[in-house]
């Protein structure tokens, strides 16, 4: 068929459809970049209000722009523009969302709407040790408070001696349009959030837990890989997202490189001697993905000076002597997982939200982990709760979180009964520009 004729008839196509037929063959690529067509398409979307094309044969199509806005630029010219305009439209459209926050937990309360309105999903792609590439899609969601957890599951996983790394991936349509849902085999959008090794995944992760058909790996950040037990296989892969910069996360970053948030910029204050150890605001969610056990804000949090110690500020939440803040825990704690034959809890274990929030109200450190229970030797020593003590710590490069839960056996509970957070005085120094 002629070049012209093939024209034409690109020209009756939407964009989503026009870039589908480019990827066709080489000459329909070249066609499909025509500037003319993308012209028009950018002219008619962009501007409407603007004509800029009027009809002046049967044949030929002029331009009030000029024949400059088509000979002087090189092929593919307005279907970049295009793009360009179409995605940066977008992302205003979507990071306006971003500022309606939380009065409680200073966080984005509207990532339904924005994931509505981006037709933003999450992928995991594992790739093995030859190059090969394995996408795992359609995951099941479950929002919380202060995060989102992300399930995978299925029956058709690559073996786990293959393996080498895993991508987990924002995924929007390149082109969104909120009258048609979004198609996985369109033109899409990558951005990198996170990447774990799976290479000696048993030696290299920290054990959670286990249940009569699952072992539960951990990978920092927040990453809860299912091993079947007495195989070496997947059974499911579970990915915590805190709700800080998830949006940007998912959106803003590219196939390789992860999206980074501006840095903070410190405003120094010469008259508070002790700036920056106090007013800050807390909000912990404890939850096993479908069952929440604990939803808790604290304020008021502080430091002294003199009680930083080993490069740490100590924030006591819940304070061991003090019984009339000890905290209830609802239900038995357990993180629950589901594969598409069966389902189960896996005791001993949960996922830990934490919002810490600074003296303005800004996310000053948040994460969203798994963290596991271990039975203490030591006996509760307080006079109104008998029964065995467990702890539940947690660490990253910005704090330590030590939590001490005491077990009754008569009311089938367990109470929290100390709650201390270690902040690391690098992590204050930077966010403050203090010199502790």
């Amino acid at each position: 068929m002629p070049s012209e004729m093939l024209l034409k008839i690109f020209s009756y196509l939407d964009a989503v459809s026009l870039l589908a037929v480019g990827c066709v063959n080489k000459r329909f690529h070249e066609l499909a970049n025509d500037n003319g067509i993308w012209l028009k398409l950018y002219s008619s979307s962009l501007h409407p209000k603007r004509t800029i094309w009027k009809m002046k044969s049967k044949q030929t199509e002029a331009v009030s722009l000029g024949c400059a806005a088509l000979h002087d630029k090189g092929p593919g010219y307005w279907k970049k523009e295009y793009i360009f305009k179409k995605t940066s439209a977008f992302k205003t459209r979507v990071m306006r969302l971003v500022k309606f926050l939380d009065p409680y937990t200073g966080l984005p309360c509207k990532n339904k709407e924005a994931m509505k309105v981006s037709g933003l999903s999450w992928i995991i792609v594992l790739k093995d040790k030859n190059g090969k590439e394995h996408v795992v899609e359609k995951p099941n969601l479950s929002f919380k408070d202060t995060s989102l957890t992300v399930l995978w599951h299925g029956t058709d996983w690559p073996c786990l001696d293959i393996l080498s790394t895993l991508k987990l991936f924002g995924v929007t349509p390149l082109l969104p349009d909120q009258s048609i849902p979004p198609n996985n085999n369109g033109p899409r959008r990558f951005s990198l959030i996170a990447e774990y090794h799976l290479a000696n995944l048993t030696e290299n992760s920290v054990v959670v837990g286990a249940d009569e058909l699952v072992q539960l790996f951990s990978l920092s950040p927040g990453l809860l890989v299912g091993m079947w037990k007495g195989k070496n296989e997947i059974a499911f892969v579970m990915a915590n997202l805190h709700y800080n910069h998830l949006l940007e996360r998912s959106i803003l970053g590219s196939a390789t490189v992860q999206y980074s948030p501006p840095p903070n910029r410190p405003l120094l204050d010469d008259i508070d001697s002790e700036y920056g150890l106090h007013d800050y605001r807390l909000h912990l969610d404890l939850h096993g993905r479908n069952c929440m056990y604990l939803c808790g804000s604290f304020k008021c949090l502080f430091c002294r000076k003199r009680d930083i110690e080993n490069g740490y500020v100590r924030l006591v939440v819940v304070n061991l002597k003090d019984n009339r803040k000890h905290l209830p825990i609802i239900g038995t704690l357990g993180i629950c997982w589901e594969t598409d034959v069966f389902k189960g809890n896996v005791k001993d274990c949960f996922v830990m939200d934490l919002t810490l929030l600074d003296e303005t109200g800004m996310p000053f450190w948040c994460f969203s982990d798994p963290v596991r229970m271990e039975l203490s030797t030591k006996s509760s020593g307080l006079y109104d709760y008998m029964g065995h003590v467990y702890t539940a710590d947690y660490a990253d490069s910005e704090g330590k979180v030590c939590v001490e839960f005491v077990w009754l056996e008569e009311t089938k509970e367990y109470i929290i009964v100390s709650l201390v957070l270690y902040v690391s005085t690098k992590k204050v120094n930077s966010w403050y520009g203090t010199n502790y």
